[in-house]
Parts: structure tokens; sequence; C-alpha cells
């Protein structure tokens, strides 16, 4: 094999939501789109803001074209940075600077970059399931280890308890996803005080620091007047990861940012080394999107649209007898498997033409996450298929 083997895996493994949701085009070849319910992919179903289609054209109509599609400082244009730091500040009474944000070409490049600069092989992240998938593939292709702790199926916090014994010499990173991708669970400022007093411990124990990478892409979807903690507020070693593909509905646009929390250690090299690795595997984040985000940083996503799709489903499964997680932000619901071979209730679900993803590849096998990012009326229509999925499994146990 002439490819590197620590990518034979992830290409053999590929990704199973982008899988499960190219089955579901197949599927709707066959029996018509209107006859597929595909809960696979977190894609927005909500268009982006007017506000961001108005400053994409008033920025190419109006802005030198020169500068517009020109390089720029590897970490991105200087008054973007400002601005978003600026919005960070205003909203979280933090204290960010320009030079604490690295543009980046969305979350993944972001959490990426981050990881080739921290990681020699051999190396350990830690992850708490259930987790987004694509962490593992991440971590492998950075030359490290992922060691998961199990989740608590009783809260779906953060399993603290469990933690130290993970954390070893060779432990350099802990990613935290808030709110959770896929629960929709929102970890409390309770839970990431106990995280940072078992790092605290855990660092002088082993000698050098762990830094937590905050991963916030969904931090604007948040329900029933919920607030998603700020993380350098208690995480001291915090780095955050942000994308505007689900707050602001541009998923294929590719614009993010890093921030570092001013308070980290070794700040200096860090923030340095960040603002290398971006160039190495990016060169930079897209010019035109950058100009774009720093008019639209105030710019909500349409969260009564999801709010209204996440109490349709969860109200729909609940009553049918499935057990669910009720989600507190972003936009997937978290559903047990009723049948103890997880993967045979994904089966039936096809059976009916639902697609669940199964979420072992999250970390937490027994669950299944519906993406309910979707039109209110698929999920209505949706309805008679859970019916008869309802009652498959009650027949598939009873058989």
């Amino acid at each position: 094999m002439v490819l590197a083997r620590r990518m034979e895996p992830l290409i053999e493994g590929s990704s199973a939501i982008r899988r499960l949701f190219e089955e579901g085009k197949e599927l709707a070849e066959r029996v018509g789109a209107e006859n597929v319910y595909d809960f696979s992919l977190g894609n927005p179903s909500v268009p982006a803001p007017e506000a961001v289609k108005e400053t994409a054209v008033r920025t190419l109509e109006t802005q030198d074209p020169l500068y517009v599609h020109g390089y720029m400082l590897n970490s991105g244009f200087e008054d973007v940075r400002t601005a978003v730091a600026d919005d960070l500040n205003g909203r979280f009474g933090s204290n960010l600077r320009m030079q604490d944000i690295i543009m980046t070409c969305g979350a993944a490049t972001g959490i990426n970059v981050i990881l080739h600069l921290f990681l020699d092989p051999g190396d350990e992240v830690i992850a708490f399931a259930p987790f987004f998938g694509e962490y593992r593939n991440y971590v492998i292709a950075a030359g490290g280890t992922l060691k998961v702790v199990p989740a608590d199926t009783e809260t779906f916090q953060l399993n603290i308890d469990v933690l130290d014994e993970l954390i070893t010499e060779r432990t350099k990173l802990v990613i935290v996803n808030n709110p959770n991708n896929p629960t929709g669970v929102i970890y409390s400022g309770q839970t990431l005080d106990r995280l940072q007093e078992v790092l605290e411990k855990a660092q002088t124990r082993i000698g050098h620091p762990i830094y937590v990478i905050s991963d916030e892409p969904y931090r604007e979807l948040v329900y029933d007047n919920n607030t998603v903690p700020f993380m350098p507020a208690h995480i001291r070693n915090c780095l955050i990861v942000y994308s505007f593909s689900k707050s602001l509905s541009l998923p294929g646009e590719r614009i993010g940012y890093i921030a570092i929390s001013p308070e980290i250690e070794y700040y200096r090299e860090v923030q340095g080394g960040l603002t290398t690795t971006n160039r190495i595997l990016s060169v930079n984040a897209p010019s035109l999107m950058q100009l774009v985000i720093k008019d639209c940083l105030r710019e909500r996503p349409q969260l009564e649209v999801y709010d209204a799709n996440r109490k349709l489903l969860y109200g729909k499964l609940t009553e049918l007898g499935f057990e669910c997680v009720r989600p507190q932000g972003a936009f997937y619901l978290f559903v047990k498997s009723p049948l103890k071979d997880c993967t045979a209730f994904v089966e039936e679900g096809k059976k009916q033409h639902i697609l669940m993803v199964n979420a072992e590849s999250f970390g937490c096998p027994g669950y299944v996450r519906l993406a309910y990012c979707v039109s209110g009326e698929m999920i209505k229509r949706s309805f008679p298929a859970f019916e008869r999925l309802a009652e498959a499994c009650k027949n598939y146990e009873q058989a």
C-alpha cells in the first residue's frame, strides 16, 4: 500500500453520517424524496440571514477587489479579528484582543490546527462520550490517540468522576463540545468548574499543562432560556473553536475562528504556533466570508424554526414510548434504542424510510441521533413511519 498507514482506517471507515446521507439520496431516487425521512445530517434547513447576502453584495461592489480577494495575515484580517474579539467581550465580559483571534476555515479546521500543533506521535486526547465522531479521525490524522470517557447516561453531563484515571503523561488535550452534538445537552458552569479542578490536580501530577478545546458551533442554538457558560470563565487553558456554519446557516462557506484565552499557560508559544499551523494546513480563512461575518456578528439563527421542530419531534417520539434526551441546545434528538441491537433498530428504521445515525460512532452505543434541522413538514410526514417503527420494535422483541 502506498498510502500512509495511519490514514488507511480513516479512508476505510469514512464518515458514517455522510455515508448514511448518500444512502438517503439513493433511497429517494427509488421511492421518491417525499417518502424518505432523512434525519442524518446536521445541515441547516433555514436560509442564511438576508444580511449575509446584502453584506456580501455590498462588499463586492464597494471594496477594492485586490483587497477582497487578496492575501492577508495568516490569522485573518485584523479588523475582522478585532470585531470578533469585541463581540465576545461585549457578550461575555471577557478581555480578548485582536491577537487572541485566528480566523479559520470553519470549526473542523480550527480543531485540526490545534491538534497538529500539540500532538507528537502517540500523544493522547480525551473526549467525553457521546462526542462528534469525526474527533477520532482528526486525532488519528494528527498522529495522536483518542481516549474516551464513558457517557453518564443518567444526566449526559460530562462524566468527570472517571476522567482522572484516563489522564497520563501523554495527555495533551481534552475536547468539550457545548452544546453537545449529539445529545443537545448544555454542560453547566458547575460541571465545567469540576472539570477545571480535576485538570489542575492532574497537571500537577503529570508535570505539564492540559489544554481544553471548547468546540462551540451550536453556541447560539439554545432553548427554554438556557445559556451556554463561557468556557474561559471556568477553564484556564481554554481554546475556543467556533463556526458560523450553524448560527448563520453557512456550512459550505467554511468560516470560523479560534479564540485563545489570554490566561493560558505558554500563551506566546501557543498563539504563534497556531498562527503558523493555520498557515500550513489551510493558508487562511476565505477572505470574502471574513469580511461578511465582520458585519453579521449580531445576526442570530431562526431559533423559532428549530425550536418548533424540537418540540414536534420530541413530543411525538416520547408519545410513542421512545426514550429521548430532551435537547437544551443544538438541533439533535438523542434517542435510546428500544432494541438491544441498535444496528437492528437503525435497519428497522430504514424499512420505514427513516434514516437515523447509530450513536456507536459517537462513542455511545445503544442510542441513535436524529437531526431535526429539517423542514417541519417532513417531520409531520414522518409520524406514520415512526408509528410503524414503534410497532415493528414491539413485534421484533416478541419474535
